[in-house]
């Protein structure tokens, strides 16, 4: 599986349809939507999933916001919500002997959490067979592997990065009942074609899915990750961001060398109704012509933006306001699946 800063070809995004994922906020959320595929598309195609009527009003959009709409292309495919990232296809690139991309089918169930899921799963095996890719069953003893994008980030070298509380909680939505941590890990080898897992332990309070790593590290360069790190010793996400300080520090990449770590702040606590939401730093998105980076208008905003555009210098690093979208429980990464270019 290729590094998110490697060439795309295109990078998917399902457009906001689904009312009850922004409750009382969703008027200003296709707004964010265009202002991501206007940063997109400067540097690559921008596949939208959506019905037609969802297409115009996309399009409608689009235009009045100055995208150029020859570097959008509208895939027509029913979905239950707009999390790119966790249903969405996911892709894999081999070079010898010739370079071939293809999708891995993995099995979304919408996070072990809601009932309704089966429109978003049937996306990647639809996108295989408009793209003419071969699609490639992921199992694990037998049975569909259970896995959302969210979980996984890789370095495109042979290691790949998750969380024990994601992928392996046997009472919480869990995944893969009844297979443990060398299964999961073995399956995570053979269908992404990585050589060493690294397993963290929890995601942040507030994360619905239940510990996705794209809310907590991040590879920016092939050794170096970015980590958040939680300042006030009080704060209930303080203790299990410093236990996956203290295991990254003990973990070594593919080829046996120590990973270099270096430390995102988190911004003050965002709440809706008394919940804790997960707004992170961690969940920008690497496209070809731009890093966007989630923003809370927070002072720790232009602290997290420098620290990025310090470790990624081959591309602008831009804020993306995201206080309305984290009232859904995510931002940027989690709408958005890139595509390698072939």
């Amino acid at each position: 599986m290729p590094a998110e800063w490697e060439a795309h070809e295109a990078t998917w995004i399902g457009w906001p349809h689904n009312r009850s994922d922004w409750p009382g906020k969703f008027a200003p959320i296709p707004w964010v939507f265009g202002e991501m595929v206007r940063r997109i598309s400067q540097g690559e195609i921008v596949r939208i999933i959506a019905v037609p009527d969802v297409q115009r009003q996309a399009k409608s959009l689009l235009k009045r916001i100055g995208v150029d709409l020859r570097m959008v292309e509208f895939f027509n495919y029913p979905t239950n919500r707009g999390w790119t990232r966790d249903f969405g296809p996911i892709f894999v690139k081999k070079s010898v002997p010739k370079s071939e991309v293809a999708i891995v089918r993995f099995r979304f169930t919408a996070w072990a959490r809601y009932p309704d899921w089966k429109k978003d799963n049937a996306v990647p095996p639809k996108a295989a067979k408009k793209l003419g890719m071969n699609l490639i069953p992921a199992m694990i003893g037998g049975k569909d592997f259970v896995l959302e994008g969210g979980s996984i980030d890789v370095n495109g070298t042979g290691t790949v990065l998750t969380t024990e509380e994601c992928l392996l909680d046997t009472n919480v939505q869990v995944r893969n009942p009844g297979f443990g941590k060398a299964e999961v890990d073995q399956a995570l080898k053979d269908h992404l074609g990585v050589t060493n897992v690294l397993w963290l332990g929890h995601g942040v309070v507030g994360d619905d899915t239940h510990g996705h790593i794209d809310d907590i590290c991040r590879f920016v360069k092939r050794d170096t990750v970015v980590l958040i790190q939680e300042s006030d010793t009080n704060d209930i996400n303080y203790r299990p961001l410093q236990e996956n300080r203290e295991l990254l520090e003990g973990m070594r990449l593919e080829d046996g060398s120590k990973i270099k770590v270096v430390l995102l702040p988190m911004p003050s606590p965002l709440y809706i109704d008394g919940i804790r939401l997960p707004a992170s730093y961690a969940n920008f998105y690497i496209s070809n012509a731009a890093v966007m980076v989630p923003t809370f208008n927070d002072p720790n905003d232009r602290n997290a933006l420098g620290i990025l555009s310090e470790l990624i210098t081959d591309r602008p690093v831009v804020g993306i306001h995201a206080v309305d979208l984290v009232y859904g429980f995510g931002t940027l990464h989690c709408l958005t699946q890139q595509q390698p270019a072939r």
